[in-house]
């Protein structure tokens, strides 16, 4: 793999703290701002609704611009949407500075798979993805867990300078080691692009991607309070658990893009198998110390699992469509799914049956990818039976 796509890894590394590490502070933040618990979660709905609408439209407003510019414009934009973090003086000002980083989300991801899968030969193309989500792993077995240590021991606010810090690193090795794009930019017609974009295949694929990561954030962004209010760990345990999720992510990523490049559809349907399973299997075993450390790793490595075969099947069923354009479709639905689940999970804290029954409110929404999924596969082949008649 070439050395350019390291360092869009790094880039998406930085990303994936400032996006995940809150997950480990809700407490500090609670506490200090002086909100409940649930209204801490939604800061992780804020950030994913910023992705959401800020993916399709700072691509479709950055598409003629060469990608390497538009990749380090981003990582300037995300800096200083996490210094506003680190300053914010209350829970209103520090959403909107979530709000600020999480634009450049999904233009990253989705310029960014465009970039890496045009580093490698077709055949590699799902892997090459997969490497550059591994930053998002690699955040989450090292970034986040240090993150979660350092707000914990020096405030909440010092885990956001640094993260500051990691951006203006990633910043460089962007403008180092990115190769210059001189290629013409994508002729683009927006509104032959949304016409695909509308495809009844499109809009399964990022529908599946929605209802799988709703599942997956509904426990893990309430993941310290279950851990400590239920499974009865420590706070000090929190960090070290989050490695273990952190390493799940990264497995099943890899897993994930080899099982992606040898059958796509298969791929899509084991991972969400996994995912339904593991997320069932933690409702039972949330009072058990050992056996829930270990869930937490196979719902981790579940859950990423499904990133790179989900991401090529919406670009496949999106052909015709910018490809930039597609792919951060995808990625704003799988934050939509984030966001989804930190909300959900907050109303069954608040006005559901509780903390312990998360993984359980979790598992119907990778049940219901499944579901569709196979209606979806349903369709496909109906229609390509049609065509074989008519031809």
């Amino acid at each position: 793999m070439p050395l350019a796509l390291y360092a869009l890894t790094v880039g998406a590394f930085g990303i994936g703290v400032t996006e995940f590490v809150i997950m480990g502070l809700l407490i500090d933040v609670s506490a200090d701002l002086g909100v409940s618990i649930a209204a801490a979660g939604l800061l992780i709905s804020g950030y994913a609704l910023g992705v959401v609408f800020g993916a399709p439209i700072l691509t479709a407003l950055s598409s003629r611009w060469p990608r390497k510019t538009v990749l380090i414009a981003l990582m300037v934009i995300f800096t200083i949407g996490n210094i506003a973090c680190a300053i914010a003086p209350n829970y209103e000002t520090l959403m909107a500075a979530r709000l600020l980083a999480a634009l450049s989300h999904g233009t990253f991801f989705g310029v960014g798979s465009v970039v890496a899968t045009g580093l490698v030969a077709p055949e590699r193309r799902a892997s090459a993805i997969a490497i550059m989500f591994t930053g998002l792993t690699v955040a989450n077995i090292a970034g986040v867990p240090f993150g979660t240590w350092l707000g914990q021991e020096y405030g909440w606010r010092t885990t956001f300078w640094a993260v500051a810090v990691v951006g203006v690193i990633a910043l460089a090795v962007l403008a180092i080691f990115l190769p210059r794009d001189d290629s013409e930019p994508e002729p683009q017609d927006w509104r032959s692009d949304l016409a695909t974009m509308g495809r009844p295949q499109v809009l399964a694929g990022l529908a599946i991607t929605v209802l799988g990561y709703a599942g997956v954030f509904t426990v893990f962004t309430y993941i310290a309070p279950v851990l400590t209010q239920v499974t009865g760990f420590s706070d000090a345990a929190v960090s070290p658990i989050l490695l273990v999720f952190g390493g799940g992510l990264i497995i099943g990523n890899l897993v994930g893009g080899k099982l992606a490049d040898r059958n796509l559809d298969r791929s899509i349907l084991l991972t969400l198998v996994a995912l339904s399973l593991s997320l069932l299997v933690m409702a039972f075993v949330l009072p058990e110390k050992s056996l829930m450390v270990a869930m937490v790793g196979l719902v981790g490595a579940a859950g990423f699992a499904t990133v790179a075969p989900l991401q090529m099947r919406v670009l496949k069923k999106a052909q015709g469509a910018g490809q930039a354009l597609a792919s951060s479709f995808n990625i704003a639905a799988f934050n939509l799914g984030n966001a989804i689940g930190a909300w959900g999970g907050g109303l069954a804290i608040d006005h559901g049956p509780g903390l312990s029954a998360l993984p359980l409110v979790a598992a119907a929404f990778p049940i219901a990818a499944l579901v569709l999924f196979f209606v979806a596969r349903r369709y496909e082949h109906r229609g390509q039976s049609r065509g074989r008649l008519a031809a």
